[in-house]
């Protein structure tokens, strides 16, 4: 089994280009913290090649830059080549298979202070249109996420059918008390 998981931040903005049939290829470096801190009690970072091809190497180049925190999920890869001068090198790389953001849009690391490269200020990201809305307290994505419109069940509750079937179809699965309102058991 090769599987690499990784959540680091970027050394530098992605750099993007297209082969020769037109597939597009993300290069970046992601700085990964060691779990342990050295005699001079510093943290230690490992700087981890990695590659993303196709729509992943769209999203990276277009939402993450130098600083980014990112989270990606891939493999392991070695290759060779000869370089200008003939001498073969050897290359371990890891392919991003997925990629994810690894902190909120509006968090204060440095790498996204006062960044607007996407026509907003929110760091650099942006999010599609479906998705702006005002972001409730806190600094959690779930809490910022779409959600179905909030609706009190009530003894008299009707349902609008507008998922078709018949009123007995779309009865509630759990007594409800005539008196109270509330759910019996």
């Amino acid at each position: 089994m090769n599987k690499v998981i990784l959540i680091g931040r970027l050394t530098k903005d992605p750099e993007v280009k297209n082969t020769a049939s037109q597939v597009t290829v993300c290069r970046f470096t992601v700085a990964v913290d060691r779990r342990f801190k050295d005699q001079n009690g510093q943290r230690q970072a490992d700087f981890i090649n990695c590659v993303a091809w196709r729509q992943t190497a769209n999203f990276i180049s277009s939402y993450f830059h130098k600083g980014s925190k990112i989270a990606v999920v891939g493999s392991i890869q070695t290759r060779t080549y000869d370089d200008a001068n003939g001498q073969k090198r050897y290359v371990t790389e890891v392919v991003v298979d997925e990629a994810e953001f690894a902190e909120s849009a509006n968090s204060g690391n440095s790498g996204n202070q006062g960044r607007s490269n996407y026509g907003n200020d929110n760091g650099g990201y942006s999010r599609p249109s479906s998705y702006q809305q005002s972001a409730p307290a806190g600094d959690s994505t779930a809490a910022a996420a779409p959600t179905a419109p909030n609706r009190q069940i009530t003894p008299d509750y009707q349902p609008d059918n507008s998922f078709g079937g018949s009123d007995d179809e779309l009865s509630l699965p759990f007594p409800i008390d005539d008196d109270t309102g509330n759910i019996s058991f």
